[in-house]
């Protein structure tokens, strides 16, 4: 018979059993733990994966945006250069018509009218269609560009600058307002349905612009004297007044007569005292049948307004032409106006403006 056991024995049985019982349950915890750090471990790595991924998707997006725009940028750069020579091209193709008429009125005496070469439009063409195709220049291969134009005489307006005259200089310069052109104005305005308040400031704040000028070299608070019709806002002409007398009314830097030869009817009608529309109408028509050579040609042809004609603001030839280019490349528009003058068979360019549209 076996001896009995103490009590700490006793105690001691139990727990050994129950440690025996317990090592199983702590294994699998053990297991469980480092199927977690692996599972872990495995989700970080797919992370930076995905990461990468859209690191390097970005990158190359970047990269083909840049290249994108890079492509246009250059495309764009290129068609501005093209077009820039086509319409200089344009210009001095302009200029040269221009010179050769100045060399036939020289020989034959003709005058300045709209049945002339530089008078007739050239209409919307395709470039391409001037262009030689050969095997090494495919028309179907060049970029669509059509060309337009037109010169536009600028004497058959009433020009703006001559309302104030300017005499002598520094201290003893003076600008007065020239009464004869405040008249043609003023009948214009009438005609055209323009407030003549308008016109009234308009004038006194260009003759005070011209006065200071001339007289005082500081800054002062007047506008500053306009080059182009654009600039009459600068003297307080309204948008609407504006587009009102484009068609009728330009700025030149120098005196100017009205060529009777290209002048519309209601430019004549203001220029010559007297004459109603319906009988500028009438000079219109005769004038396109058979224009005239020299101002003593309206004065014997037309003795109702011989009277009223003046050789210094009547004229039968012109020296002053706005050349109008418009190149439509592609899906953009781009226009360029300048201004020549003509003097004997020199032609000179006296500004140019360039703007695109779509």
């Amino acid at each position: 018979m076996p001896p009995p056991r103490s009590t700490a024995a006793r105690v001691a049985a139990p727990q050994e059993g129950c440690f025996a019982l317990g090592r199983p349950g702590g294994e699998t915890s053990v297991r469980d733990a480092g199927g977690k750090r692996r599972n872990r471990e495995g989700g970080a790595a797919l992370l930076l994966a995905m990461l990468t991924v859209t690191l390097v998707a970005t990158l190359a997006s970047a990269a083909l945006w840049q290249q994108w725009r890079a492509r246009v940028v250059e495309t764009a750069e290129r068609q501005r250069v093209q077009a820039g020579w086509i319409l200089t091209g344009a210009l001095d193709w302009a200029r040269l018509i221009l010179r050769e008429d100045a060399r036939g009125n020289q020989n034959s005496g003709n005058a300045d009218h709209l049945g002339e070469p530089w008078a007739m439009p050239l209409e919307e063409a395709r470039l391409s269609t001037f262009l030689a195709a050969d095997k090494d220049n495919n028309a179907d291969d060049i970029l669509p560009a059509f060309l337009s134009g037109e010169v536009r005489d600028q004497q058959s307006r009433l020009n703006f600058l001559n309302l104030v005259r300017r005499s002598g200089s520094g201290a003893q310069a003076a600008a007065e307002v020239s009464v004869p052109d405040l008249e043609a104005f003023t009948r214009l305005y009438q005609l055209l349905n323009l407030p003549q308040p308008e016109l009234d400031a308009a004038v006194e704040a260009l003759r005070l612009t011209l006065q200071l000028g001339a007289q005082d070299p500081q800054p002062s608070p007047t506008a500053l004297p306009p080059s182009k019709l654009a600039h009459l806002a600068w003297l307080g002409i309204s948008r609407a007044s504006l587009a009102a007398m484009e068609p009728h009314v330009t700025l030149l830097p120098e005196r100017t007569p009205v060529n009777l030869n290209t002048a519309s009817a209601e430019v004549l009608s203001a220029s010559i005292a007297d004459l109603n529309l319906a009988d500028a109408q009438r000079l219109v028509t005769d004038r396109e049948r058979d224009p005239w050579r020299q101002l003593s040609d309206v004065a014997r042809t037309q003795p109702a307004i011989a009277s009223r004609l003046q050789n210094d603001r009547h004229d039968v030839r012109s020296r002053y032409f706005e050349v109008r280019g418009r190149l439509r490349l592609d899906d953009a528009v781009i226009e360029e106006r300048s201004l020549v003058v003509r003097n004997a068979l020199q032609t000179r360019v006296v500004w140019r403006e360039r703007f695109t549209s779509r």
